[in-house]
Protein backbone atom coordinates (compact mmCIF):
# COMPACT_ATOMS: atom_id res chain seq x y z
CA UNK A 1 0.00 0.00 0.00
CA UNK A 2 0.72 3.65 -0.90
CA UNK A 3 0.68 6.60 1.49
CA UNK A 4 -0.98 9.06 -0.18
CA UNK A 5 -1.22 12.95 1.08
CA UNK A 6 -4.29 14.95 -0.69
CA UNK A 7 -4.59 18.74 -0.35
CA UNK A 8 -8.63 19.91 -0.77
CA UNK A 9 -8.53 23.89 -2.20
CA UNK A 10 -11.86 25.41 -1.26
CA UNK A 11 -13.30 28.67 -2.72
CA UNK A 12 -14.92 31.27 -0.40
CA UNK A 13 -17.93 30.68 -2.42
CA UNK A 14 -18.11 26.59 -1.59
CA UNK A 15 -18.79 27.54 2.25
CA UNK A 16 -22.45 26.97 2.18
CA UNK A 17 -22.23 23.59 -0.03
CA UNK A 18 -19.47 22.33 2.56
CA UNK A 19 -21.57 23.40 5.73
CA UNK A 20 -24.49 21.00 4.45
CA UNK A 21 -22.68 18.34 3.53
CA UNK A 22 -20.00 18.18 6.84
CA UNK A 23 -21.81 15.91 8.67
CA UNK A 24 -21.71 13.44 5.42
CA UNK A 25 -18.25 14.10 4.64
CA UNK A 26 -17.30 13.41 8.12
CA UNK A 27 -19.06 10.35 8.41
CA UNK A 28 -17.80 9.53 5.27
CA UNK A 29 -13.92 10.12 6.96
CA UNK A 30 -14.64 7.99 9.81
CA UNK A 31 -15.67 5.45 7.72
CA UNK A 32 -12.13 5.08 5.95
CA UNK A 33 -10.19 5.94 9.47
CA UNK A 34 -12.24 2.93 10.89
CA UNK A 35 -11.22 0.66 8.03
CA UNK A 36 -7.60 2.02 7.77
CA UNK A 37 -7.80 3.73 4.39
CA UNK A 38 -7.86 7.13 6.41
CA UNK A 39 -4.63 7.51 8.20
CA UNK A 40 -5.17 11.25 9.20
CA UNK A 41 -7.11 14.58 7.98
CA UNK A 42 -8.43 17.57 9.07
CA UNK A 43 -9.00 21.15 7.68
CA UNK A 44 -6.69 24.12 7.15
CA UNK A 45 -7.33 26.81 10.63
CA UNK A 46 -7.87 29.70 7.67
CA UNK A 47 -10.93 27.34 6.32
CA UNK A 48 -9.26 27.48 2.44
CA UNK A 49 -8.63 23.85 2.45
CA UNK A 50 -7.83 20.41 4.09
CA UNK A 51 -4.63 17.77 4.17
CA UNK A 52 -6.06 13.63 4.19
CA UNK A 53 -3.75 11.28 4.41
CA UNK A 54 -4.85 7.76 2.93
CA UNK A 55 -3.37 4.38 2.07
CA UNK A 56 -4.58 3.39 -1.07
CA UNK A 57 -2.74 0.31 -3.68
CA UNK A 58 -2.06 3.40 -6.43
CA UNK A 59 -3.79 6.59 -7.41
CA UNK A 60 -6.27 4.84 -9.41
CA UNK A 61 -7.76 3.59 -6.81
CA UNK A 62 -7.29 6.81 -4.57
CA UNK A 63 -8.61 8.69 -6.88
CA UNK A 64 -12.03 6.00 -6.38
CA UNK A 65 -12.09 6.51 -2.98
CA UNK A 66 -12.18 10.61 -3.29
CA UNK A 67 -15.10 10.36 -6.08
CA UNK A 68 -16.90 9.15 -3.06
CA UNK A 69 -16.45 12.23 -1.07
CA UNK A 70 -20.38 13.90 -0.08
CA UNK A 71 -17.90 17.11 -0.42
CA UNK A 72 -17.05 15.77 -4.16
CA UNK A 73 -20.83 15.35 -4.91
CA UNK A 74 -21.63 19.01 -3.55
CA UNK A 75 -18.77 20.77 -5.79
CA UNK A 76 -17.76 21.74 -2.54
CA UNK A 77 -13.74 21.30 -3.23
CA UNK A 78 -12.47 23.35 -5.92
CA UNK A 79 -9.20 21.91 -6.45
CA UNK A 80 -7.07 18.94 -5.29
CA UNK A 81 -3.44 18.29 -5.39
CA UNK A 82 -2.33 14.69 -4.71
CA UNK A 83 1.10 13.08 -3.80
CA UNK A 84 2.84 10.16 -3.00
CA UNK A 85 4.26 10.54 1.07
CA UNK A 86 6.62 8.57 2.82
CA UNK A 87 6.25 9.52 6.40
CA UNK A 88 9.73 8.13 7.68
CA UNK A 89 9.21 9.96 11.44
CA UNK A 90 6.72 9.62 13.90
CA UNK A 91 3.14 8.56 14.30
CA UNK A 92 2.61 7.75 10.94
CA UNK A 93 5.95 6.41 10.32
CA UNK A 94 5.12 2.90 10.14
CA UNK A 95 2.83 3.31 7.41
CA UNK A 96 6.05 3.72 4.59
CA UNK A 97 5.56 1.70 2.18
Amino acid sequence: MTVFAVEYVYDAESSEARDATRPAHREWTAGLAQDGTLLASGPYGDGAGALLIFKAADEQALNEVLKQDPFAAAGAISGTRTMIWAPLTGLLAGHAA
